[in-house]
């Protein structure tokens, strides 16, 4: 649900410089090339100035990094900015404020017995709440969502429908959890004994810590032994699986389909792209960039860059593939000099 504001409070609000009319009304945000009057814009980016000269947004949020652009229409008003990016999250946080959570539980929810539920807790239908669990002020339980036992969910923490916790995992203060997300699962263990495999009890937790994001059908470990632990703000993506006993900093963007297996350590600010596959007892640096499908197989430094299968530092795969491109030409050099060497020695 949306509210409105005028391109006039909207600047106040974003702290902007405007350029045209204060007046006009502002009730949801769109696309350059989708937006209508009542509508709000952004541009940070050249490559979409070509979508500005036909916009018919009542405004449009512009990076000041762009300088002086010639193509607005004369109905749009322009509200210039340091960090269109950022300024365009603080005006979605103003146009579409956050439903106002009840402290409602729901007739069909099951709550365990030694339950402790802070002021303006939310329980959606069918959901369960397990023995001896605690969940913090204004903490937000969907719908057929299972919270195991002696698990504990801090301040205006949000579990969104058909989430499981299992037992014992702690979340912090102010995470979210999207639906199908299976938190403190069993690590994968398994000792082969006469012929067959033999599972190794998982007997650790699962801690997240504050303001952490876990995205849809992701997957996080509970530790074989110890604990498997995610550090505060870290946002993680969808179809993320995290394995037992990986320690992941503070800090970090892990994005869709990446897989960390057992006992890795994940330093402070370190960034993932989709895909990349990271084997286990590796150490990874904190500030460290891995590029998309990157296979790691190896320690990462601080600070480095990494991509490729199997991936290694920036300047050694640049320096590979600019020796890789001249290979074609080598083998032709190669068979001409053949060529020669066969007709000198039949002469």
């Amino acid at each position: 649900m949306s509210t409105s504001v005028t391109v006039g409070q909207l600047a106040e609000y974003l702290g902007a410089e405007l350029a045209g009319d204060p007046a006009g009304e502002l009730f949801r945000a769109a696309s350059l090339e989708a937006a209508s009057e009542g509508e709000v814009s952004f541009l940070a980016r050249r490559k979409y100035l070509p979508y500005l000269a036909a916009t018919r947004a009542t405004a449009v949020i512009v990076g000041r990094d762009l300088g002086k652009l010639e193509e607005i229409p004369r109905s749009t008003a322009v509200l210039w900015v340091d960090d269109a990016h950022a300024a365009l999250a603080e005006t979605l946080t103003l146009l579409y404020p956050e439903g106002h959570r009840k402290g409602e539980i729901a007739a069909t929810a099951v709550l365990g017995p030694d339950v402790q539920l802070g002021d303006g807790v939310s329980i959606g239908h069918h959901a369960v709440v397990g023995s001896g669990a605690k969940l913090g002020d204004r903490v937000c339980v969907g719908a057929n969502s299972v919270i195991g036992e002696r698990c504990e969910l801090g301040t205006d923490t949000e579990i969104r429908d058909l989430v499981c916790l299992y037992p014992d995992t702690v979340v912090g203060a102010r995470c979210i959890i999207h639906s199908g997300a299976q938190i403190g699962v069993d690590g994968f263990g398994y000792v082969f004994e006469k012929d067959r495999h033999r599972k190794i009890p998982q007997v650790g937790r699962c801690v997240i810590e504050d303001e952490v994001e876990i995205g849809a059908n992701t997957c996080i470990d509970r530790g074989s032994v110890g604990e498997t632990r995610i550090g505060a703000g870290t946002k993680i993506d969808n179809l993320v699986h995290i394995a037992h006993n990986v320690s992941i900093g503070r800090g970090c963007i892990i994005v869709a389909q990446v897989g960390i297996a057992g006992s890795t350590t994940v330093g402070d600010g370190v960034a993932m792209a989709g895909q990349v596959g990271i084997i286990g007892h590796l150490n990874v640096g904190d500030g460290a960039r891995v590029a998309a499908q990157s296979g790691v197989s190896h320690d990462i430094p601080a600070g480095e860059t990494w991509f490729g299968y199997p991936a290694r530092e920036r300047s050694q795969v640049m320096r590979a593939s600019a020796a890789l491109l001249k290979l074609p030409d080598l083998i032709r050099r190669v068979g001409r000099i053949e060529k020669r060497l066969n007709t000198e020695d039949q002469a």
